[in-house]
């Protein structure tokens, strides 16, 4: 992408102001390059087929910074902005010093802060994460599963830091991992532990250990109707969302999901399991559903072949349920301790029972 004036020139100011080193410019009037480039990286089309993103505020482009990602052009409004980054990762990027008035105008934020970065969009295999955290990691992985709503999936991806899940995988049905009120929500989980966006089932096995199971969060949606009408569609919540106050079945075959067409469905058959009870024994997977679509017929199936188990949360009575960001929090905070438990049982260290790819 070319980044130029409204009237297609490569620059509209000059390169004559210096700081520790570094050159930057300052726009001129009618210089249309931030309005261009926050337009085009809000752009989910733009981000996937060009790769590139936009962050803002110091502390994200800090981690990002941090973490390895490369600095394309960065716009603040003064000099102190900029010193507040780190001036010796920033060689080479376009610095560009436009007026504040000019980011309020296009920030997403309610207070800005002065300063937005374009990133080549981030290679979460090259990223480095930092190792204070990483070495606090548990064999915990946590897929999401068209998980549609952006706050959500922020909230989400920052429980999946605080609980030290090694990886997040997400299927193609999910919001952009890289959309701003994602990154808002996830408070920097970005450039702490690896997330894989937009991957197909396949794509998600091959992403875990060969020796896993996937467990999936209970939302009591119909099979049923998903296997009848349109099989390759995710099928719907049922009344109870994330959790039920339903009592728990220990063998729940999917009898109450029967067809009533002539022909037999072959269902998955996944034991249903109270979330406080041992789950989380050895690799684990956690799949979590978007609250509209709920939970994908292949993410159940996945549990079948991996031995996994339907994990239950009670509620009270009256109550329908939780949203998707507080039962995963729920269960990966449990997955943790469970996890911890079994490794100081075994005497193991954290950091050597991590055997994913």
């Amino acid at each position: 992408m070319s980044w130029s004036d409204g009237n297609g020139n490569a620059s509209s100011s000059n390169l004559k102001d210096q700081l520790g080193g570094l050159k930057f410019e300052r726009a001129l009037p009618g210089d249309k390059r931030l309005a261009r480039a926050v337009s085009v990286a809000c752009s989910r089309t733009f981000r996937e087929h060009q790769g590139k993103i936009l962050l803002e505020g110091r502390r994200l482009i800090c981690d990002a910074l941090a973490a390895g990602a490369n600095p394309q052009m960065v716009f603040f409004s003064s000099v102190d902005r900029l010193c507040d980054l780190p001036l010796d990762k920033l060689k080479r990027a376009t610095l560009v010093k436009v007026k504040f008035e000019d980011i309020k105008i296009w920030s997403d934020l309610v207070a800005p802060q002065g300063v937005m970065a374009i990133f080549s969009r981030p290679d979460p295999s090259r990223l480095t994460f930092p190792q204070d955290q990483r070495g606090q990691s548990v064999p915990l992985s946590l897929i999401c599963d068209n998980v549609r709503d952006p706050g959500n999936l922020g909230t989400i991806l920052r429980c999946a830091v605080a609980a030290g899940c090694h990886n997040v995988l997400l299927t193609k049905g999910c919001v952009d991992a890289w959309e701003p009120k994602v990154l808002r929500a996830a408070m920097g989980a970005h450039f702490r532990l690896p997330i894989f966006p937009s991957l197909d089932w396949d794509d998600i096995q091959n992403q875990l250990p060969k020796l896993v199971t996937v467990h999936v969060a209970d939302s009591y949606f119909s099979l049923r109707a998903t296997a009848v009408e349109e099989a390759n569609k995710p099928s719907k919540v049922g009344d109870y969302g994330w959790v039920s106050s339903r009592p728990n079945c220990k063998d729940m075959s999917y009898k109450e999901y029967e067809s009533d067409s002539d022909s037999e469905l072959s269902l998955p058959r996944v034991e249903t399991k109270l979330y406080h009870e041992p789950w989380a024994q050895g690799n684990t997977g956690l799949v979590i559903g978007g609250e509209t679509h709920g939970l994908s017929l292949e993410a159940v199936q996945l549990a079948e072949r991996t031995a996994g188990q339907r994990l239950f949360i009670p509620v009270v009575p009256g109550v329908d349920s939780l949203n998707s960001a507080m039962a995963a929090s729920i269960l990966l905070f449990e997955g943790r301790r469970q996890l911890l438990n079994l490794m100081e049982t075994s005497g193991r260290k954290v950091k050597s029972k991590v055997q994913f790819p």
